[in-house]
């Protein structure tokens, strides 16, 4: 499977490219500069929601000017679905002291917003000074949760999408673009 067109083709389903790899860029740069403005003089810790959103903070951390540190939860809600189960399990926790520290979740995409719920819970046993979520893609009409985003990369459909970090069956998190199912 070749990145080399519009569309893909993947296990017969037609997928189009949704955001390009220069507007996804872009936009993390934009991000980047706002955590960084609003962060000035604090050191926070990233925690990534592993496995989709280790290439969005990878790129969002190198548009961060603040010092700052990392760690990764692993969460999973969809298994190889192309919709959330509706449970969620964590399969990693945090390594970090998160107790009187600000923290910023970082998401590949708010869907439900069932995830960040969840971390919203975890976190209430903790004692951060403050937490702060920063997602590159939210579908506004999926959402079942109220949950707050601080940081938005890109408002998109609530149609399936793959790529920059995000998988079908575990695949295709390579992909530079961001893609959506067609039909």
């Amino acid at each position: 499977m070749l990145e080399t067109d519009k569309k893909l083709i993947i296990n017969g389903e037609e997928f189009e490219i949704l955001l390009t790899e220069e507007q996804i860029h872009n936009r993390i740069a934009e991000l980047g500069r706002q955590i960084s403005d609003d962060y000035a003089g604090k050191t926070p810790v990233f925690i990534g929601v592993l496995n989709g959103a280790f290439i969005f903070m990878s790129d969002l951390l190198k548009n961060v000017t603040v010092d700052c540190e990392v760690d990764f939860f692993k969460l999973s809600s969809y298994g190889d679905a192309k919709i959330s189960s509706g449970k969620v399990k964590l399969l990693k926790e945090l390594n970090c002291d998160v107790n009187e520290r600000e923290i910023i979740i970082v998401e590949d995409i708010v869907d439900s917003g069932l995830s960040i719920k969840y971390i919203e819970n975890i976190f209430s046993e903790y004692n951060p000074a403050s937490m702060r979520v920063v997602t590159l893609l939210r579908k506004p009409q999926s959402l079942k949760y109220d949950v707050k985003i601080d940081y938005i990369g890109f408002d998109i459909p609530g149609k399936f999408v793959i790529g920059y970090g995000l998988d079908y069956e575990q695949k295709y998190r390579n992909l530079k673009s961001v893609y959506v199912l067609s039909k």
